[in-house]
């Protein structure tokens, strides 16, 4: 593999940096520490994305992309972390229920859906754990009953994210509960504002509205709801899976934060003696995580979907995140371990901040486990125990 990225692709990347620097506000960027998501404005941001054509840069033409590929869409994304600047739920729509969708939905359903994410007329989140269904995901409990031409849908979700201003979600329900636990489950599209749905928000450890839990009450689903194939949908949902390891990943904020600390003992430099190897180390892990990034690209670009390769950078990653933001409350001392909003944070205080929300790195998306048993049984051939 090559790791020099072309001419095109360093045009490509001073363009998004160029657009970053006009457009995005102080109060844009400082949203990831904000102590509330703000809709509007996330909503207004991903409109001028969409106006330029770059919610889904990476995506064919036909949805509403620009036709780029996968190394394309990753220095795009690694731009935006890099900024701070907010997804709003970008994530999730163009990462993961986009790229499904693709894969397996019907012509009309890809012409329904794909076009109105790319122009940001909808937001999208998941529905795949429940109160006892997380790691063990196959063990979901919520049930979609076929009634005629409609399925009823009755169950819960929790640990959505968006979801206080999500429009539709992609689950996984139950539809033959004789079926072995994977083998009984379909994959549907859901229309958040059908009669039955509720859902209430729930606070991550910073106090933050960051996921919620939905309620599904004799909910009607339509027919072409169902993605893919009757009971066949933990197949597919392994794909979304997949590609959310693959897409949950970039070095971008973790490459910001480093940087933050660079620029804070350049100021500092009586402490910076004491701390350059620590932040040295946490330099080279940083660009571990680009290349593992750019090698997830590399087999996305050949038309393959990650495995093993994905699960790799997932935890990779995540476990860095955790390592830079504790290595940032000891860099900055007492005034470091403060929140944002007090006059006495240093940073903003974002590594307080980011030191409880880091905490769920290593469980969203799959634990850190369950990365560890891909990676040995799928990439080293291991026997499963």
């Amino acid at each position: 593999m090559d790791f020099r990225l072309t001419r095109e692709q360093r045009r490509w990347r001073e363009e998004v940096r160029s657009w970053l620097r006009q457009e995005l506000s102080p109060e844009d960027e400082s949203f990831l520490y904000a102590e509330e998501e703000d809709p509007e404005r996330l909503r207004a941001f991903n409109r001028k994305l969409a106006a330029k054509g770059w919610i889904a840069p990476g995506w064919p033409v036909e949805y509403g992309g620009l036709g780029l590929g996968p190394v394309e869409q990753l220095i795009f994304s690694e731009e935006m972390a890099y900024a701070r600047a907010p997804d709003g739920g970008r994530t999730p729509a163009v990462g993961y229920a986009g790229p499904t969708i693709m894969l397996y939905g019907t012509a009309e359903q890809k012409r329904r859906h794909l076009p109105r994410i790319a122009r940001w007329e909808v937001v999208w989140c998941q529905g795949f754990s429940e109160p006892g269904s997380g790691s063990d995901l196959a063990s979901l409990q919520t049930t979609a009953v076929r009634r005629g031409d409609e399925w009823i849908l009755n169950g819960t979700k929790i640990w959505t994210s968006h979801v206080h201003y999500a429009d539709w979600m992609y689950l996984l329900a139950r539809t033959d509960p004789s079926a072995p636990k994977h083998r009984g489950i379909s994959y549907f599209l859901l229309d958040l504002r059908s009669p039955g749905v509720s859902f209430r928000p729930l606070l991550n450890m910073a106090g933050r509205k960051g996921f919620g839990q939905f309620f599904f009450e004799d909910v009607r689903l339509p027919s072409d709801s169902l993605l893919g194939e009757e009971n066949r949908g933990w197949y597919i949902a392994t794909t979304t899976l997949d590609l959310e390891r693959s897409n949950i990943a970039n070095a971008g904020a973790a490459l910001r934060a480093v940087d933050d600390l660079v620029a804070f003992l350049a100021e500092q430099r009586s402490a910076a003696a004491a701390h350059r190897h620590t932040v040295a180390a946490l330099r080279v892990e940083v660009e571990v995580a680009r290349v593992l990034s750019y090698r997830v690209a590399s087999i996305l670009a050949r038309g393959e979907v990650p495995n093993q390769e994905a699960s790799a950078l997932k935890l990779f990653l995540s476990e860095l995140d955790q390592r830079i933001a504790q290595a940032g409350l000891r860099i900055l001392g007492p005034f470091g371990g403060l929140m944002p909003g007090s006059p006495w944070a240093r940073l903003g205080g974002q590594f307080a901040l980011t030191t409880l929300t880091t905490v769920a790195r290593t469980i969203a998306g799959g634990t850190s486990e369950i990365q560890r048993n891909i990676i040995a049984t799928r990439g080293l051939g291991l026997p499963r125990q």
